[in-house]
């Protein structure tokens, strides 16, 4: 049975964070951290923290919070926009206590002294490209052919220049022609790679999610106080018609990824294609949320001098950083659909 509560540690979990945003990620922070989209000053304060190794075992250094726990610190990441790889750095670092023996780099990460990261997708050659926080990242986990590798590198962040994004984020590629450490290969590898990647489609959807309510209420805010024909545009049914749906579909967004991150935590079978589906559904809630939002702002919605073109841009881009949505809904009929299934 689902049981979606928070528990009172929740609720005191989610509050220090969104007053650990509301004090080092404002939106002056968030604008004076483009194009690159890192701030060190806001990671080391979740070094401080222990945001990284959030939901790695207490053995291996970590706090062990579940999947929820993890979820309502990424939602008041998306809800501020915080320029800070926190959702990459601790799917990493899950990843490696999952594979075993890396207790002496976590401890590194616990330190702030490595920032870790993954690469999304497979890599077939010597170079893994567009890795979320890779311009900034220190040490890379990904999967190559049979192999998870264990990439590192040295020197000052960031290490290379990000890719041009639309979203100001700090992508980049990853040479991976130096030395590489192996820490899983063969199904073991595949599976601990499938699962990473499944905990960070939870984790960003649940970041969207904080982003669209963030962005609904810019949108409100800003119909309430401009005027049209002597009333404000809120009195208007159509300006009131769509900011309801929108509102409707962001709290259906939030819901389902509480449920993905619930599934997870229980080992739910459904757990994979819940993800799936909150990352779809938060994505395209969150986009259509920022595009009404902007819409009623008008032409000053486009200029960069609104807050809400911030908001606008990385609803659009962070999903893309597992590629196509048409490939998700494939591989989502795949494991709703396939002859066997235990989902339904």
């Amino acid at each position: 049975m689902v049981d979606l509560h928070f528990t009172r540690e929740q609720d005191e979990l989610r509050r220090a964070f969104a007053d650990l945003f509301s004090k080092h990620a404002s939106i002056e922070r968030v604008r004076s951290a483009e194009p690159l989209g890192y701030d060190e000053r806001l990671w080391m304060q979740l070094v401080n923290v222990g945001a990284p190794l959030m939901g790695v075992p207490e053995p291996s250094g970590g706090m062990g919070a579940s999947a929820l726990d993890t979820a309502l610190a990424a939602y008041e990441l998306g809800r501020h926009i915080a320029p800070a790889p926190m959702i990459e750095a601790m799917v990493a670092a899950n990843l490696l206590a999952a594979a075993g023996g890396q207790d002496d780099v976590l401890a590194e990460i616990a330190t702030g002294a490595v920032l870790p990261t993954i690469a999304l997708a497979s890599v077939t050659g010597e170079v893994a490209r567009m890795v979320p926080a890779g311009a900034v990242a220190d040490l890379l986990v990904v999967l190559r052919g049979n192999e998870l590798l264990v990439s590192r590198r040295d020197g000052a962040r960031p290490h290379v220049p990000a890719v041009p994004n639309l979203a100001d984020a700090p992508i980049a590629s990853w040479d991976l022609d130096g030395p590489a450490a192996v820490i899983a290969e063969g199904q073991r590898a595949r599976l601990l790679h499938a699962d990473a990647v499944s905990e960070w489609q939870v984790l960003t959807a649940a970041a969207l999610s904080g982003l669209g309510a963030s962005a609904l209420g810019l949108g409100v805010n800003y119909v309430k106080q401009r005027h049209a024909f002597g009333v404000p545009l809120g009195w208007f049914q159509s300006v009131q018609h769509r900011l309801a749906d929108v509102a409707t579909a962001g709290e259906g967004a939030e819901l389902l990824c509480w449920e993905a991150a619930w599934a997870r935590a229980t080992g739910d079978p459904r757990a994979a294609a819940l993800a799936i589906m909150a990352l779809l559904f938060a994505g395209e809630s969150a986009f259509q949320t920022c595009r009404a939002s902007l819409q009623f702002h008008g032409g000053y919605g486009y200029t960069l001098e609104y807050d809400i073109q911030l908001f606008f841009r990385r609803a659009k881009a962070w999903p893309l950083a597992l590629g196509s949505p048409a490939v998700r809904y494939q591989r989502l009929a795949d494991l709703l659909y396939r002859p066997g299934s235990e989902v339904s």
